[in-house]
């Protein structure tokens, strides 16, 4: 399977300059011939809102939005895209990520732990990160700020997911590394696509990046990179819990002494 992530600069309230930003990442993922791409958080609309009425102007519905559209016709192909949106849903906003299999809409999932200014923007997430199967194999997905969070991965993983997507506005200087962590902790893939530039003067760090389960990093963009980072990967790797002979990961687990009294 071909494991892909794209990266770039968005335009802050202009979709439409965003639609053409995310046609040049999806023509060079099919050039890739990727299997599973993962795009940056808020993709469709920028991301440092001033107000929910700004977010408002720049939000789509999902899966009728026109970000919404071309990610379904991209992933015709048997392939799989997934790619952060601002969800207008009634009169509620959220950080969203959209979930194109095969031409349908698969999911959508909302941003359970929202980050700083996000808070008066958006409505957060009423459910958990989901776990979902395409070619045979496991995902979870979660959302930039999800993974300061464990516990959001390691449910994941007690789920089954073999691969964790993650799109992500990264401006915290330490989350690249700290997912290699995630992957050890958990034995399992994760993707990351970060974005780049800035906005209302916040700089994204870019360095998108997938790692596997024994805390492989098997590549890592640059910090300005435009453009999309891929490679080959089995994910069935990740049902293999055993850290040593005598230790298995989650058979070892003694979880009623992890809450406190």
């Amino acid at each position: 399977m071909i494991l892909s992530v794209g990266q770039s600069h968005f335009e802050l309230g202009d979709p439409a300059a965003n639609l053409d930003h995310l046609r040049f990442l999806l023509d060079e993922a099919a050039r890739q011939s990727a299997d599973v791409l993962v795009l940056p958080e808020l993709a469709s609309s920028g991301y440092l809102f001033a107000t929910p009425a700004e977010a408002s102007a720049a939000a789509e519905e999902i899966p009728t939005g026109p970000a919404s559209r071309l990610l379904a016709e991209w992933s015709r192909d048997e392939r799989l895209v997934v790619c952060g949106i601002c969800e207008k849903s009634g009169e509620l906003l959220f950080n969203s990520a959209a979930v194109f299999a095969s031409g349908a809409h698969l999911l959508t999932y909302r941003k359970l732990h929202l980050f700083n200014t996000e808070k008066a923007i958006f409505s957060p997430g009423a459910l958990p990160p989901p776990l979902f199967a395409f070619q045979g194999f496991r995902f979870g997905l979660m959302i930039c700020f999800d993974w300061f969070f464990p516990e959001v991965t390691r449910r994941l993983a007690l789920e089954g997911a073999q691969v964790i997507l993650h799109p992500a506005n990264l401006v915290l200087p330490y989350c690249q590394a700290a997912m290699i962590t995630r992957s050890i902790e958990n034995r399992v893939f994760t993707a990351t696509a970060n974005r780049t530039g800035s906005e209302r003067g916040v700089t994204f760090s870019g360095m998108s990046q997938v790692t596997g389960p024994k805390g492989e990093l098997f590549f890592r963009a640059s910090g300005d990179l435009r453009g999309v980072l891929s490679v080959e990967i089995d994910p069935a790797r990740a049902d293999d819990k055993w850290v040593t002979p005598a230790n298995h990961l989650f058979d070892d687990r003694r979880p009623e002494f992890y809450t406190p009294d």
